[in-house]
């Protein structure tokens, strides 16, 4: 009897998990450090344990998120930059100076999605996501953490809080010494593409409509996070804007919600990603949304016309495209 009431407990708390998080990881999403409620400023210590680095010869170029104990989420426009020398960090609060709780590791493999960059997508930035393997497993701990990912039925209303973070440029135009955090809210995609055109479902957009609280470049791959709970959960990947912090321009996220089923099918085995199903309370006022001009015309490849203008870029939020490093652009007093 003793046996059956300890099988039968046992039996009821994976239940209990399971249905909390939809993978064979009972744990993720967790920041017991977290205590923040407004954005725009210095993260403390141990807020955002996900957060990862990617950095070649000491210099950070993209973010990424832990998802398990050896594998990172980043963007696949990061992978030209991402070689055998590579090295992610985590647990990292400033790029210079002593970090107590830093661990690093190598890059073992690099899996972009295979969708990424073909000709026949609607927009050439859709599918910007890639997995990166690290050379061995970290130890959780407050400050290391896998994050949970967005389940694929998740639902994200216009007006959602989200919150972003990254070693990327600030409003000084350097990189941020200590990582930044932000909180913006969604923007749904029937708005968002009246700027940009050709946002497609696997994207997702989240900005201010008096700007001046966004991803900037070098942010690129980083997690924008949602919480649910006390759980925290990615719903998006930062991949591309149109400058940053501008008004009613939002910046554009790879939708993660989409891919659990390629994600769970790289990461084979025991391991699993966390997948939490996000569910946004009400009606989605995006869903009424009309353009108030037609959105920009698009060019045979997908692309805004303005895609390579001067004025008017379409840019990665990435180093080497526009010789600029990663983080978050918050104006002053934001």
């Amino acid at each position: 009897m003793a046996l059956y009431q300890f099988l039968w407990g046992s039996t009821m708390m994976i239940i209990l998990l399971s249905r909390g998080c939809h993978s064979q990881q009972p744990v993720c999403g967790q920041a017991v450090l977290n205590t923040r409620i407004v954005g725009g400023e210095d993260a403390p210590p141990g807020s955002w344990p996900w957060q990862a680095s990617l950095q070649n010869d000491g210099s950070h170029f993209c973010g990424g998120s832990l998802i398990n104990n050896q594998w990172v989420l980043t963007a696949a426009h990061c992978v030209p930059d991402i070689n055998l020398g590579t090295v992610v960090y985590l647990g990292l609060q400033s790029l210079p100076g002593l970090n107590l709780n830093v661990v690093s590791r190598n890059v073992s493999m690099v899996i972009p999605n295979p969708s990424y960059g073909l000709p026949t997508n609607v927009n050439r930035y859709d599918n910007d996501l890639c997995l990166l393997k690290l050379s061995a497993p970290v130890n959780f701990t407050n400050y290391i953490q896998p994050i949970c990912l967005a389940a694929e039925n998740s639902t994200f209303n216009a007006g959602v809080e989200s919150w972003i973070t990254g070693f990327g440029i600030t409003d000084n135009g350097t990189l941020a010494n200590i990582l930044q955090e932000v909180m913006v809210p969604i923007v749904g995609n029937k708005q968002c593409n009246c700027t940009y055109g050709g946002i497609t479902g696997n994207m997702m957009c989240a900005g201010v409509p008096a700007g001046g609280k966004d991803s900037c470049q070098g942010d690129s791959g980083g997690p924008m996070v949602i919480k649910q709970g006390s759980l925290w959960i990615q719903s998006g990947v930062v991949s591309f804007g149109q400058g940053c912090g501008l008004p009613n321009i939002p910046g554009v996220y790879t939708r993660v919600s989409k891919y659990q089923e390629w994600i769970s099918r790289v990461i084979a085995g025991s391991n699993k990603p966390g997948f939490v199903e996000y569910t946004s309370a009400g009606v989605d006022s995006d869903q009424f949304f009309q353009c108030p001009t037609p959105p920009p015309p698009t060019t045979p490849d997908g692309g805004s016309v303005f895609d390579s203008g001067e004025s008017m870029i379409h840019f990665f939020r990435f180093p080497s495209l526009c010789l600029l490093v990663i983080s978050l652009y918050v104006l002053g007093g934001v």
